[in-house]
């Protein structure tokens, strides 16, 4: 099972970052998300391809004709929270806020129920896992956000979820659609989005998809701008982290939906026996 998925948000939803922290900061930036997204939708017509796309409420908020052009393309819209914060640096109640608001933004755009969620960074740890009991108040069937490795803005190990299961979330089952890991040379990588995509040769990533039973993939609007501005204040690690492959992803993720079927979450939901996924005590 191969899932196609992007994180609609704009180039400078850099996180951790001085420059690009808040709302207060993201004016001072030029606006790239509609050509950008033209590129996606050309993907997605020359690969005739299906995806979810994990909106933030901003743009929904500032650029509303984007949602519109998902929706009415019949694209699957589900939440990337409204603020891009990162998850563990809010309160409970101001996640609560956050989230409520994207959805919303989203749901009086499209007029469809908003199902599915991803945090930000796939910011949830140990210690902020009071996410989930929010999200299920909040009407969210599918999580996106369990990243069971390492990672600088998030990632739970200890939840050891690799394939599609379910969170037991104090008696209450809560789909989990996590990121997969490839075990290379004992140790366990990434490789299915973001900037271990854009690192990686295509021999490589096309190796490890073939041998995954389950790949979750994850991209940005941003991944496919060779030509974006620097973002100011960014370490030498973090310029590469944001700006190496850019130039290389968007072939790259051609030659792969050319040779792999992709579908999207909405689908994956279906193919996934839920009677028999293990089911994972997440506790609190």
């Amino acid at each position: 099972m191969n899932i196609l998925t992007f994180d609609i948000e704009e180039w400078f939803h850099i996180l951790d970052n001085t420059s690009t922290r808040t709302e207060a900061e993201w004016s001072r930036y030029e606006t790239r998300i509609y050509q950008n997204m033209d590129q996606i939708f050309q993907l997605l017509d020359e690969t005739n391809s299906r995806a979810t796309f994990f909106c933030l409420g901003w743009v929904a908020d500032k650029h509303p004709d984007v949602i519109r052009r998902i929706d009415a393309a019949g694209y699957e819209i589900a939440t990337h929270s409204y603020a891009h914060q990162l998850a563990y640096e809010q309160t409970p109640a101001e996640f609560q806020a956050d989230l409520e608001r994207s959805i919303k933004h989203l749901q009086d755009l499209t007029g469809k129920k908003v199902r599915a969620y991803r945090a930000p960074g796939f910011s949830i740890k140990a210690y902020n896992r009071w996410v989930f009991p929010i999200l299920i108040e909040n009407g969210i069937e599918i999580d996106c956000s369990v990243f069971s490795a390492r990672r600088s803005h998030g990632g739970d190990a200890s939840l050891g979820m690799f394939e599609p299961g379910y969170l037991d979330v104090n008696g209450t089952l809560l789909k989990e659609f996590p990121i997969n890991t490839a075990a290379v040379f004992g140790q366990d990588l990434i490789f299915s989005g973001g900037g271990y995509f854009r690192l990686f040769p295509y021999p490589l990533i096309k190796r490890l998809t073939n041998r995954s039973k389950y790949v979750m993939t994850y991209f940005h609007p941003r991944d496919f701008d060779a030509d974006q501005p620097m973002i100011p204040g960014l370490s030498r690690v973090r310029q590469f982290k944001s700006y190496y492959g850019l130039r290389g992803c968007w072939p790259k993720l051609k030659h792969l939906l050319q040779e792999f079927p992709f579908i999207d979450l909405a689908e994956a939901d279906q193919q996934v026996d839920w009677q028999n996924v293990a089911r994972k005590v997440v506790e609190l």
